[in-house]
């Protein structure tokens, strides 16, 4: 039996969209882009189930898993609640640029032993986040 990993997407709660786009676009070097919500999931934006994303660069038929920023009554970012590790090549690298972006550095980059390197940070809206590699 082949073992796959088991998480396929992420969502990370926000306040701010912009702000939050602003912060993950810096400190990962990336471009976020607009994901429309599916037909049948469109709602009025006075609707509590109306929500907004923000989608990061995926490969959806490659290994590993994508997600968004996502903006909804439903969901609230802050400290506690499930903590997403971003890959780096050197996680040091990201955590360098978390200040100037808007966040705060938690834990600097330490040894996982075999298993890599990890730091953790705060983003603009509160949340924990992680970023592992392997050197």
């Amino acid at each position: 039996m082949t073992v796959k990993n088991p998480f396929v997407w992420t969502e990370i709660s926000v306040n701010d969209l912009a702000r939050a786009k602003k912060f993950y676009e810096e400190v990962l070097q990336i471009q976020l882009s607009e994901m429309a919500p599916p037909d049948n999931m469109k709602v009025d934006k006075d609707d509590p189930c109306y929500f907004e994303m923000l989608a990061f660069p995926a490969d959806m038929m490659g290994p590993g898993s994508s997600g968004t920023l996502c903006k909804s009554e439903m969901g609230k970012p802050g400290v506690g609640g499930t903590m997403v590790y971003f890959y780096a090549d050197d996680c040091a690298v990201e955590l360098s640029r978390v200040a100037a972006a808007g966040g705060k550095v938690i834990a600097e980059k330490m040894s996982l032993g075999e298993y890599g390197f990890c730091g953790v940070a705060e983003d603009t809206e509160g949340n924990q986040i992680g970023f592992h590699s392997l050197k």
